[in-house]
């Protein structure tokens, strides 16, 4: 899947400017950015929902413009709202879309009960969908999304309304269809949940992309993250941490936090305060890599 030199406007609005990243097939990819950064915009054009002003689109090597058919045969989509016949029963939705999608008659029902139990949904199979709360809303849509197991996958905050259980499922299920060769691209305000499920970072802002990294790229980027320090004793580690000329802020019931750049800057520190008695109980990131490339990204906006 590939976005290329993209523009899309609404009147004076421009909402993309010149876009351009790649998700390749195997691959959870990230697309990262503030509110009005053109994120749904691009999600939409990709799946032939919205034509480009300008610019090439790719998802299965085909263009969404040119061979809508053909994207939307091998593309799943879940948009940020659930959208659908609110008095069809889950069961009856997913029944329905298989049928829409092609999948022969005596096979549909048995793809529903299946999809139904990956998602556990499976004691409200036979509830209509208007009786669903948002986060059961949420999964069914995941469910329709995958309903024809499709070779691309674009999901806008398919973790909005889940419940923690949900999110992790949602998660393993993501790395599965990824590791069976799909290419997935993935819109969410959740970085945490992103980070840990995403193998590389797309991220925009003002309509254009401003990097494309790996996560391990990000993780090793030379630059100060956040870390938080738990110790018995807070205030023999505000000496310490005084004496070593390390800057700290933050401080609260779950812990001090300090600026440092990434494990080896984190074990060093470690091995210090060790050595010199002072009681850690833990120390850990405060932020993953992701989340503080994006507060790099939108520093200007404070």
């Amino acid at each position: 899947m590939s976005v290329a030199g993209v523009r899309r406007t609404f009147g004076p609005v421009v909402a993309v400017d010149q876009m351009t990243f790649t998700a390749p097939p195997g691959s959870v990819t990230a697309l990262v950015g503030p509110n009005g950064s053109g994120k749904t915009t691009v999600m939409l054009m990709l799946a032939s929902l919205l034509r480009p002003d300008l610019g090439q689109l790719r998802v299965a090597g085909h263009d969404p413009v040119a061979a809508p058919s053909e994207v939307r045969r091998r593309l799943g989509w879940m948009p940020d709202t659930f959208g659908s016949y609110d008095n069809l029963t889950a069961r009856e939705v997913l029944e329905f879309f298989a049928a829409a999608h092609r999948m022969p008659r005596a096979a549909r029902a048995a793809r529903a009960r299946e999809l139904l139990a990956l998602v556990h949904l499976e004691e409200f199979a036979d509830a209509p969908v208007h009786v669903l709360s948002r986060g059961q809303k949420q999964r069914l849509g995941l469910a329709r999304a995958i309903v024809h197991s499709p070779d691309v996958l674009l999901l806008d905050e398919p973790a909005s309304g889940l419940d923690p259980r949900s999110r992790v499922d949602l998660r393993v299920l993501l790395r599965t269809l990824a590791g069976a060769g799909a290419a997935v691209l993935v819109s969410s305000h959740i970085l945490a949940e992103l980070e840990e499920m995403a193998d590389r970072a797309v991220f925009v802002a003002g309509g254009h992309t401003t990097a494309e990294q790996t996560l391990t790229e990000l993780r090793s980027a030379d630059v100060l993250v956040p870390w938080r320090i738990r110790a018995l004793d807070t205030d023999r580690l505000l000496t310490a941490l005084r004496h070593y000329g390390v800057d700290f802020d933050a401080r609260d019931a779950s812990g001090v936090q300090v600026m440092l750049r990434g494990d080896a800057d984190a074990a060093q520190l470690l091995t210090a305060l060790m050595r010199d008695g002072v009681p850690v109980a833990t120390i850990a990131p405060a932020g993953g890599a992701l989340e503080s490339a994006y507060l790099r990204l939108t520093e200007e906006r404070r």
